[in-house]
């Protein structure tokens, strides 16, 4: 059975779904100052995460993040699909960066360097949706 993803596909898949992986692993059994800090940031941006408690969303998070990266370092799952999902979460991320304050510089979206790591995401934005134009490109295409 030949993989639907090819060799150029598998690096970016690998990339990302290895540190999204890495980043759901590291939050699991995270302290509680850790979920208070992770809650406390996504609610400011996301007010309707406060109904969850702070360990529940970081447990949720952790779960999110590690089916994420599995998804994209298994070749069988296809590009459309785990595309679909890193936009989802990058979409999410970069919501985060411009929508908390001290990010980004007044009227500007040039990132302060407090908000550097998250203006870092924008690259999870464009692989995912980078899978799933290439994905359609190939397939939407199959009858011309």
């Amino acid at each position: 059975m030949k993989s639907p993803v090819r060799p150029h596909q598998l690096i970016l898949r690998l990339a990302t779904g290895a540190s999204i992986l890495n980043s759901g692993l590291n939050k699991r059994g995270a302290d509680e100052d850790t979920a208070v800090s992770l809650h406390g940031m996504a609610v400011g941006t996301y007010p309707f995460l406060d109904k969850i408690d702070p360990a529940t969303f970081t447990r949720l998070l952790s779960a999110g993040e590690i089916a994420l990266g599995t998804a994209l370092l298994i070749p069988l799952v296809p590009n459309r699909l785990a595309g679909a999902g890193l936009s989802a979460f990058a979409g999410g991320l970069l919501g985060l960066y411009l929508r908390t304050p001290g990010m980004h510089k007044p009227r500007s979206l040039a990132p302060t360097q407090e908000g550097i790591g998250l203006s870092k995401d924008l690259w999870l934005l464009g692989a995912g949706l980078a899978l799933i134009l290439e994905d359609c490109e190939n397939h939407c295409h199959k009858g011309d």
